[in-house]
């Protein structure tokens, strides 16, 4: 049978992630595609311990098993005053905060609330392919911004302002998703300063920023916002869980409200239950303890990957070496095509993402995206040597 589809969808496909999921399921493939938090930072027993304790209470299990307010759980925005200071954004009134469901849903409501067909949004090149295709569901246009070692290249953003006039741009400042890179404090403020200017909107995309595990923190944009124009989404699905699908967006009032009335439309609320769970969590002061239990775990599975890639990968892949986060990004000064070489490695039982679906005009063929998170230190030397292997002979043979 045929069927007309939207234009909004007929050209998606699903993202690179997905497809690849399909292929996973042999227990033999090392996977470094996804971005998995690992299974062994997963709070099973104290999630478990709060569940039974919500429906214990027959007043507050009655709550959650009833439709919610759109805007959040009650109690819980209350909660994320802290977690807002640390990195710098003070004085986030209830009114100015949104609980959505996953930071992948503020995005969605970012775009539905901002683009018209057409509309430019700037991304540093790479950038996370969700993004993208969140973009293009909205039939945007991105449109990819240099990069360097620290991040978005000022003069080149500035340029692009210019010459497309963009609504909006995306930024993951803190362990981007692909490259781990993480943006200094100059940059940040400078970028807060020219959508000032300029006048257009900032997504801060922040689920990373407290898996840390080397460097100094550093302030988020939000805090050098004094326009109104950055709207600062965070997750907690690399903290406590991504299948409870919690996450917030803080912004300025009409911004958040527009954005509720979205939400509307989308899905009335977020769940309660897993509100309530990750309300509950923060207030037995299982944070920060099991956030502290985790860094170790991600330390130790980055440091085998850099070891292994030093070891086994050629000397023509360059790589970059983040202070957290859970992905490392890799480069060949050599004809390389990571697409065409992708079946190949899955028959040596590695896995990873190939560069360019991160990239906003699909270049970067030379490039892909390795994640650490989710496989042991014996499993990651395992991949990245078969994953040697692989390139070094195409390499030997003229890509």
């Amino acid at each position: 049978m045929s069927y007309t589809f939207s234009r909004a969808l007929a050209g998606m496909t699903g993202t690179a992630t997905r497809d690849i999921f399909k292929l996973l399921s042999r227990p033999e493939i090392i996977s470094f595609a996804g971005g998995l938090p690992a299974s062994d930072c997963l709070p099973v027993a104290q999630v478990g311990e709060i569940t039974a304790e919500i429906f214990a209470d027959k007043k507050e299990a009655l709550r959650i098993l009833q439709y919610g307010t759109t805007e959040g759980y009650p109690g819980f925005r209350e909660l994320l005053g802290p977690l807002l200071k640390e990195v710098g954004i003070a004085g986030m009134g209830l009114d100015q905060l949104l609980v959505v469901s996953g930071g992948g849903q503020g995005i969605d409501l970012m775009c539905k609330a901002f683009l018209d067909d057409g509309d430019a949004v700037l991304v540093e090149d790479p950038t996370f392919l969700g993004f993208l295709e969140t973009v293009r569901a909205y039939n945007g246009k991105s449109i990819g911004v240099r990069a360097d070692s620290d991040g978005i290249d000022l003069n080149d953003l500035e340029t692009k302002i210019k010459q497309h006039k963009p609504r909006m741009l995306y930024a993951i400042p803190d362990f981007s998703n692909p490259t781990g890179k993480t943006w200094p404090a100059d940059r940040r403020k400078a970028v807060a300063e020219l959508a000032a200017k300029y006048g257009f909107m900032v997504i801060e995309d922040d689920p990373y920023c407290r898996l840390r595990f080397s460097g100094t923190p550093v302030p988020s944009i939000k805090s050098f916002d004094t326009d109104g124009r950055v709207v600062y989404i965070s997750s907690f699905s690399k903290t406590v869980s991504p299948g409870l699908r919690c996450a917030f967006a803080a912004g300025s009032s009409e911004v958040i409200r527009k954005l509720a009335i979205g939400k509307q439309g989308a899905d009335l609320h977020s769940a309660n239950l897993s509100q309530a769970i990750v309300k509950r969590y923060l207030e037995k002061q299982y944070f920060y303890p099991n956030i502290e239990k985790s860094l170790p775990i991600y330390r130790l599975r980055k440091t085998a990957m850099i070891d292994a890639i030093r070891k086994y990968m050629p000397s023509e892949f360059k790589y970059t070496n983040p202070d957290g986060g859970l992905f490392i990004w890799g480069e060949f000064d050599a004809p390389v095509n990571t697409v065409e070489i992708f079946k190949e490695a899955i028959e040596k039982n590695a896995a990873y993402i190939n560069g360019t679906a991160f990239f906003a005009d699909c270049s970067g063929s030379n490039t892909l995206r390795l994640n650490y998170s989710n496989e042991s230190p014996e499993r990651i030397e395992a991949g990245i040597k078969a994953l040697g292997e692989v390139f070094k002979g195409h390499i030997a043979r003229g890509g």
